[in-house]
């Protein structure tokens, strides 16, 4: 049985860059620690140019792209790199911009309900895959290929943007041991 990809439950307009939470000292914090697993250091407090680098790049990479193709990148991605404060943050966008639960919880098995998603956002998942996990030091032409038959030159340059962005947020987030649930 071939089912249509499930609709988002309301049309969404390109917001501005959600704000991230650093992770200085914030409730839950201490739970997080106790196990080894607190929060490391504010690297945007310190870092406060390069946050607002990765501000603008972000806001930057996503232009032009469908707003429910950027939540679904973003999951996926910070789901590949283990970064629970990204999860978290994007599943929450995600809701809040209409994405429905159903496609949320399986973006982790996308391949398996690919009748949940669109040709275009399979492709862009499969791209984001590739690029986040680089395996064998190279994204396979098939993949791309794949991507460039649903989007356009510029599109798709912002899509490797978006990718490449979320990326770095994640290594931010992993490395300094972000808590979830700040965003």
């Amino acid at each position: 049985m071939t089912t249509t990809p499930t609709a988002r439950t309301t049309p969404t307009a390109q917001t501005t860059p959600t704000a991230r939470t650093t992770p200085a000292a914030t409730p839950g914090a201490a739970e997080g620690a106790a196990h080894g697993h607190g929060p490391r250091l504010p690297w945007a407090k310190l870092a406060p140019e390069v946050y607002k680098a990765m501000i603008a790049l972000d806001a930057a990479a996503k232009q032009g792209l469908d707003p429910a193709l950027v939540d679904l990148v973003k999951i996926r991605a910070s789901q590949l790199n283990h970064c629970a404060f990204c999860i978290d943050m994007h599943i929450k966008d995600a809701r809040k911009t209409g994405e429905t639960e159903q496609r949320i919880y399986l973006l982790n098995a996308w391949e398996e309900a690919a009748g949940h998603y669109t040709d275009k956002e399979q492709a862009a998942l499969a791209l984001t895959e590739a690029i986040t996990l680089l395996t064998e030091g190279f994204v396979p032409d098939a993949v791309y290929d794949r991507a460039a038959a649903h989007f356009g030159d510029t599109e798709l340059a912002h899509l490797i943007a978006l990718i490449t962005t979320i990326n770095a947020w994640n290594r931010f987030g992993v490395s300094t041991r972000m808590a979830p649930g700040r965003a």
